[in-house]
């Protein structure tokens, strides 16, 4: 009986030593603000935010992506320096305003995603 399914072969050793040095390459600041974007970009399609918006809003999954938005950007913003945390900082503002109104029940200023990290978040 012969098996019909093939199983992929394992990562050259080369290649994993290449991926390795790539990344190695790449500054702090560039994969600090990188995930940075990531998560602002998936937390506004869970928001609601992009096009079609309602088929994807997930206010659970929303806070989530906030929240930890919020602990990198805080956590970070010494290393990044503030050319680069300033606009991070101002999406991230946004986001949780967004989320705020959103909400049919809005968080308490000081309870909202990401503001156990921030302080309270206003308008």
């Amino acid at each position: 009986m012969s098996d019909s399914v093939q199983t992929p072969a394992p990562a050259e050793p080369a290649a994993a030593g290449e991926a390795t040095r790539d990344i190695a390459d790449v500054p702090a600041v560039e994969v600090i603000t990188t995930v940075a974007v990531h998560l602002m970009s998936s937390a506004a399609v869970n928001l609601g935010l992009a096009e079609g918006g309602e088929d994807h809003k997930d206010l659970d999954e929303a806070r989530k992506l906030i929240t930890a938005l919020a602990g990198l950007v805080t956590a970070g913003a010494t290393e990044i320096g503030s050319y680069h945390a300033g606009p991070l900082r101002d999406g991230l503002k946004s986001l949780q305003l967004a989320f705020r109104e959103a909400s049919s029940v809005p968080d308490e200023p000081g309870q909202g995603p990401g503001e156990k990290f921030t302080g309270p978040v206003f308008g």
